[in-house]
């Protein structure tokens, strides 16, 4: 049973997550009656794919009733200072806003992506924890400013699914290049459920691209990617910009781009990756079709994550 699912809690949690999740994808209907009466609004400031349909799968197997709502189009702007007079451009306080969707629903699920321009706004989850001071309900993060859980707890379920029950994975999260300046959540994230549940992490990225060490505590950092990839169970690929300088791109190095030629001692390595994904930018066609790739995956774990989420916090209600 829990209250909000927005990060990384503890190992025993953690544990109880997967192993509820697993249970899931052997039985998806099996506790079919368990939502019903129920309503969980799905609040979306930014795009999704994935997490939206995984979610509303997820909540429809347990006889809950999904409404999805896309904020960035469907809902009046909103203002999320304090003590502001309203004169500009927003048209709803998140006050009035999160407090009649609070009474509309039992969970409410938000996506809000950070502004890369506000470090200090985005560190503090300042969108997402204003959901959560005025709703009054259980609130699960669909990805925050900073964390994306419902993503790093699919795939902790792929790496159980994929590891020997003695073995102890060599987990790499590498930094791969792409165009356009990415958030920090998932790869923070990762970092916080991997270490959290006990793996050897290695982080590879080029110089500057260090993330918040709050999330990497514990890791071991190395900027030789061959390095770092020598040995590895698991390869996670993503990218993010920079975080001591911003939001900026500081890299957009080509070999960096994971392919079979990086993987020459890493034999049996499989490879992850959130998705979307640029293909040959971020990750080779080879490895996104060949048989090291959990990516499809992972995907369908997202369904069953948010699932035992949902399902835990329906115990508490």
């Amino acid at each position: 049973m829990i209250k909000h699912f927005t990060q990384f809690e503890n190992r025993q949690t953690a544990d109880s997550l997967i192993d509820l999740a697993l249970a899931y994808k052997a039985n998806p209907r099996m506790h079919a009656s368990k939502g019903i009466g129920k309503r969980i609004g799905c609040i979306f400031l930014n795009p999704s794919l994935r997490t939206r349909a995984s979610t509303q799968i997820a909540a429809l197997q347990l006889g809950m009733e999904p409404i999805v709502m896309n904020m960035d189009k469907e809902g009046w702007a909103l203002e999320m200072r304090e003590g502001v007079t309203m004169n500009k451009g927003t048209v709803e306080h998140i006050k009035d806003a999160a407090g009649v969707l609070g009474s509309y629903f039992d969970i409410l699920a938000i996506r809000a992506f950070p502004t890369l321009t506000n470090k200090q706004e985005d560190l503090e989850d300042f969108v997402f924890n204003q959901f959560i001071k005025y709703s009054g309900i259980p609130v699960i993060s669909l990805e925050s400013a900073i964390r994306h859980p419902l993503q790093s707890l699919a795939d902790m379920i792929s790496i159980r699914e994929n590891t020997a029950e003695s073995k102890k994975p060599k987990v790499v999260l590498t930094w791969a290049p792409h165009i356009k300046a990415i958030p920090h959540a998932v790869a923070n994230s990762f970092s916080e459920w991997a270490l959290g549940c006990g793996y050897d992490l290695t982080i590879t990225h080029p110089t500057g691209y260090e993330l918040d060490p709050k999330f990497t505590h514990g890791a071991n950092i190395e900027h030789d990617q061959q390095a770092a990839l020598e040995g590895a169970d698991f390869v996670y690929v993503k990218n993010w910009s920079a975080f001591n300088d911003y939001g900026k791109i500081l890299s957009t190095d080509p070999a960096w781009m994971l392919t079979e030629k990086h993987l020459k001692h890493a034999k049996k390595a499989k490879v992850m990756h959130c998705l979307p994904v640029r293909r040959n930018l971020e990750l080779s066609d080879e490895i996104l079709d060949g048989p090291r790739s959990l990516v499809q995956q992972q995907a369908q774990n997202r369904i069953f994550a948010a699932q035992a989420v949902i399902s835990s916090i329906l115990d508490g209600i």
